[in-house]
């Protein structure tokens, strides 16, 4: 299955570090060859980088790690395919426009064959994958039940939660969302994450040999909070979510959790 990797910061924040790690997953460490990519949200803007080879010998992948973005909130995937073919159409994050924002979105898992029944309305895949059209489907529900942005964004998430529980009914299917301003990661067999706050030690990768001090980059009032579909560093200590879980991020914290 594919892999997935999101952060979450108060402070514009470059995840150089955690996407070194993550790339040798992509045919180097892992058996994850079909294509990767990587989503931004910065300043009110938006950009992705998508490949469909393997990450591990991208020369994209390699300017993303010599190139430092920095954003509050990144998405990441890498694919092992398993429905649609190895193209760039097929290659996650995907993206739809909802309420004048860049809604974006990775996902692990597989789902059943009846996933094509999945009833489509304002959002049509490009690709092939049973992931582009499980999230044309979320989308499309989530712009019938909120025309507008709610007033209480917390109808939104419980309403979330609910279309992430049908769609793990088909399967197997740990999510990646994100506005710009929320990232919302839904567990449906595994995610972890971690939150690295003052005082910052330093950490190592268990996919490549590098380590940091994030005390030498970083300022008493940081918040940074990685989740990955399997820890990336081999000296910290994890939080693995629950199966049928879904967190809500915002500048590094979780402001909402909701389980089945």
């Amino acid at each position: 299955m594919c892999e997935l990797l999101g952060m979450s910061a108060n402070v514009p924040t470059d995840i150089c570090f955690s996407f070194s790690g993550f790339l040798h997953r992509g045919g180097g460490t892992g058996p994850h060859r079909d294509g990767w990519g990587i989503a931004f949200y910065e300043a009110g803007g938006y950009r992705d980088f998508r490949d469909p080879h393997p990450s591990v010998d991208s020369p994209i992948a390699r300017l993303i790690c010599d190139y430092p973005i920095k954003s509050h909130v990144v998405i990441s995937h890498i694919r092992q395919a398993n429905v649609g073919e190895v193209r760039l159409a097929n290659t996650h994050p995907f993206t739809r426009e909802m309420w004048g924002r860049p809604w974006c979105y990775a996902h692990n898992g597989q789902l059943s064959r009846e996933w094509s029944d999945l009833p489509l309305s304002f959002y049509r895949p490009v690709g092939n994958t049973d992931s582009e059209h499980a999230f044309c489907w979320l989308m499309g529900e989530l712009r019938r039940a909120f025309p507008e942005p709610p007033d209480d964004p917390e109808a939104l998430w419980r309403y979330l939660h609910r279309l992430c529980e049908r769609l793990r009914t088909y399967g197997v299917f740990n999510l990646l969302l994100a506005d710009g301003e929320y990232l919302y990661t839904y567990c449906s067999t595994k995610l972890a994450h971690i939150t690295r706050r003052a005082p910052f030690g330093r950490a190592s990768l268990s996919d490549a040999e590098l380590a940091v001090n994030f005390a030498e980059h970083t300022t008493p009032n940081d918040v940074v909070s990685v989740i990955a579909t399997e820890p990336l560093t081999d000296n910290e200590d994890w939080v693995r979510m629950v199966p049928g879980e879904l967190l809500v991020w915002r500048d590094g914290d979780i402001q909402g959790r909701y389980q089945t």
